[in-house]
């Protein structure tokens, strides 16, 4: 018989917040709050209304013309090549849909992306793409000849849908790309296949990378054209001997089935990474000489050095503390030192904007004077700073240096919005080029010379817009995608701005944040609260730019709903506010982002008194589901609520790249993976959590979740659990998932802190 006192510890568990309602039982009246929650939600899952328009994707031709992506008007399902003159908008039909249906087939192809031949004669066509984990790198590729209009498929007798980052030749003549993890050359008068690489398999990889490399280093497309097209260099990984995670699927079939990925948890073996040169032609792969074991260090950046023989080569130690530069010659392989930086304290971040100057300057991003700044090396060895002064550049946009200017983007007074500015290369003051009074985040994709520019803006309350404008005086010369429907959808849904504000916590800390208020908004009454959090070291959520469904759309609703929503980015989080601020959670971002954001919402209450301290909830996707379950965990006193989505609970589970460069190595830290972990203080759980999770989740795995379920009911604590069956962290895989998702959140939410004031 079952002992009563244990009996008693399980009946709290509950294992699904989605059931309904056993047969015959009456069901709830639903709030008025909820309905509109209800209805809302189901306009923006169930319509198009509320999907932005996208713009292109666009490319600069030359200093005055950009080619895009249009709908065919005259072949349904199809798209035009177009190009445009940037001063006077004439438009020429580059491409017509017409031209790209294939030999034997009814319907053209679909341009997802396209690349030109340097002389204009050859287009690259990629098509029918597949995801490979994150994004549609891989699908078919044609080459269209603009003359005759031969339209040709590229990878022999390759199976559908299996190219990878194919690259014109810089004469147009070839085609490289990568099948079945090796590299290829095709070339294109004659059809002739050149296989460069042979050793191809699943543990052994060429010019593309690993699972890590591509979630922590973003390096998908991992080989190199020389600048002559003699040679490619080329990424390789081997990868055996990286434990394997599996994922079990058990719907698709009677019997489960497996997918096993090599994936290298906190310190555990990694991928021996290497560099390799290899002549356009064929023949022996140089290999470059680095120094050091290859399964500890990375090389997570590469590039040719224009005009030489040489590649330029960033190599991390495994702590992520020193970032080596090394110059490869790339007859020999041998390398030679050509400068380091090292952060013995917190950790480097991989550098991507790097840029060789007519100079001979190495254009270089440091923080080595405690602000994310460019720098110019020269050959001599002497460094400058071009952008000198108390503030981080966010961004390199453009070099101008026909005029002299360095374009980049940076936000000196105001960590949640982004500008553009220009800095004399010489080195000296920033001068806004970005109009004043315009709010939101600007990107730029600026025209050879910098004379035009594609200008994209948005903010958190409006879709974005793009415009052409003209450089440097940001004059308008005509709009390309305003979003206007989408916009007045907004007006109406959104009636009151959102409030971007700066909360003292105490000690020297002003938090930056942004404030959602319900439509009927009354001060004279007391609100419920939500916090909306992300707070991991890779990305900021306190920023005034269009955020999609995750942090803007369900935010808004939950507002619209009754409830007053705030997010706040804790230090720790790479806003543009010095390295200080970004690096100094190193090994306890944990607690001192838990205790952060604990103290902005006791300010805020204290500050407002229309909101109710007693009804205080938290909810968080990701590293927000992590802080959501530390909130709930270290700070009981303060959350009624929280609800937890693709969280790590134990932070030892999560990858090899991502989790030593904040937390260290679990040989000599483990005292830091322990106080970091949400698990270790799940005794200190006293409301109500949901704790939702994909279980084919291949980046933050489920086994993260069973873990602290088992924690959970060995404490005998209350909770709600959701699981959704091989969805991956985004779970959003098939047919009204993601509506499924933010409808449950919304549901457990009015259920649990009802939404309205008192």
């Amino acid at each position: 018989m079952l002992d009563r006192r244990v009996l008693v510890r399980l009946l709290p568990l509950v294992l699904c917040a989605a059931c309904h309602a056993p047969s015959g039982a009456p069901a709830a009246a639903k709030s008025p709050a909820r309905e509109r929650l209800e209805r809302r939600l189901a306009d923006i899952f169930e319509t198009p209304d509320y999907t932005p328009k996208s713009f292109g994707p666009a490319r600069w031709v030359d200093a005055r013309s950009y080619l895009t992506v249009e709908e065919s008007a005259t072949l349904a399902g199809g798209t035009d090549l177009v190009r445009y003159d940037a001063a006077s908008g004439a438009r020429s039909l580059l491409i017509a849909a017409q031209q790209l249906v294939p030999s034997g087939a009814e319907t053209p192809l679909t341009i997802e992306d396209y690349a030109f031949s340097a002389d204009g004669a050859r287009v690259l066509l990629f098509t029918n793409t597949r995801k490979v984990w994150r994004d549609n790198t891989r699908g078919d590729y044609w080459v269209l000849e603009l003359a005759s209009g031969k339209l040709t498929k590229l990878g022999g007798d390759a199976p559908e849908a299996s190219l990878l980052f194919a690259k014109l030749a810089p004469d147009g003549t070839r085609v490289g790309y990568v099948r079945g993890n090796d590299l290829y050359v095709e070339d294109l008068p004659s059809g002739a296949l050149t296989r460069l690489t042979s050793d191809g398999s699943a543990t052994t990889i060429n010019g593309t990378s690993d699972w890590v490399y591509e979630e922590e280093f973003s390096l998908r497309d991992a080989w190199r054209w020389s600048p002559d097209g003699q040679s490619i260099a080329f990424w390789h990984f081997d990868s055996s001997g990286v434990p394997l995670y599996t994922l079990v699927n058990t719907t698709v079939a009677l019997y489960p089935t497996l997918t096993t990925i090599p994936y290298p948890k906190a310190g555990q073996t990694n991928s021996a990474v290497k560099l390799g040169v290899i002549a356009a032609m064929g023949g022996d792969v140089r290999w470059v000489e680095l120094p050091g074991d290859p399964r500890q260090m990375y090389v997570p950046r590469m590039e040719w050095v224009p005009g030489a023989n040489e590649l330029l080569v960033q190599q991390l130690d495994r702590r992520q503390q020193h970032n080596t530069v090394w110059r490869v010659d790339a007859t020999s392989g041998k390398a030679r030192e050509f400068f380091g930086e090292s952060e013995p304290t917190a950790w480097l971040d991989v550098v991507d904007d790097w840029r060789w100057l007519q100079s001979g300057e190495l254009l270089w991003i440091s923080e080595r004077d405690g602000w994310r700044h460019a720098w110019a090396l020269n050959p001599a060895g002497q460094w400058r700073c071009v952008t000198p002064g108390d503030y981080d550049l966010t961004a390199v946009v453009d070099v101008d240096e026909a005029r002299g200017a360095l374009y980049v983007q940076a936000s000196p007074d105001d960590a949640t919005r982004r500008y553009l500015y220009r800095v004399p290369l010489a080195g000296g003051p920033a001068e806004r080029v970005t109009p004043a009074g315009e709010l939101g985040t600007h990107t730029y994709d600026p025209a050879p010379g910098a004379g035009f520019a594609l200008h994209t803006s948005s903010s958190i309350d409006r879709a974005p817009a793009v415009e052409l404008v003209r450089l440097p005086e940001h004059a308008r010369v005509r709009v390309l995608e305003d979003n206007a429907a989408l916009n007045a959808k907004l007006a109406e849904f959104i009636p009151l701005p959102t409030e971007f504000l700066r909360l003292d916590i105490g000690a020297g800390v002003v938090l930056d944040g942004w404030l959602m208020r319900p439509r009927d908004f009354d001060p004279a009454q007391r609100y419920p609260l939500v916090t909306f959090v992300y707070n991991e070291p890779s990305n900021v959520q306190a920023n005034d730019v269009w955020k999609g469904v995750r942090g803007g759309l369900f935010n808004h609703a939950l507002a619209e709903a009754g409830y007053v929503v705030v997010c706040v980015d804790t230090q720790g989080t790479p806003g543009p506010r010095g390295t200080a601020w970004r690096k100094s959670t190193y090994q306890r971002f944990g607690p001192l982002g838990s205790d952060q954001q604990a103290a902005a919402v006791r300010a805020l209450c204290a500050e407002r008194a229309y909101l109710d301290p007693a009804r205080v909830a938290v909810w968080g996707w990701s590293g927000g589901g992590t802080m959501t379950l530390n909130q709930l965990f270290r700070h009981p006193e303060i959350y009624q609520v929280g609800m937890s989505v693709a969280p790590v609970p134990d932070v030892s589970l999560y990858d090899s790249v991502y989790q030593e460069r904040y937390t260290g190595l679990p040989e000599t830290d483990a005292a830091a993976y322990r106080l970091n972990s949400p698990l270790t203080y799940a005794e200190g759980l006293q409301g109500k959590l949901l704790l939702v999770h994909g279980s084919g989740d291949d980046n933050v795995h489920f086994q993260g979740s069973e873990r602290l379920i088992d924690r959970l009911v060995e404490l005998g604590k209350s909770f709600d659990f959701m699981l959704y069956p091989n969805r991956s962290h985004a779970i959003n895989e098939g047919p009204g998932t993601l509506h499924h998702v933010f409808a449950l959140l919304a549901r457990y939410l009015e259920e649990h802190l009802p939404a309205g004031p008192r």
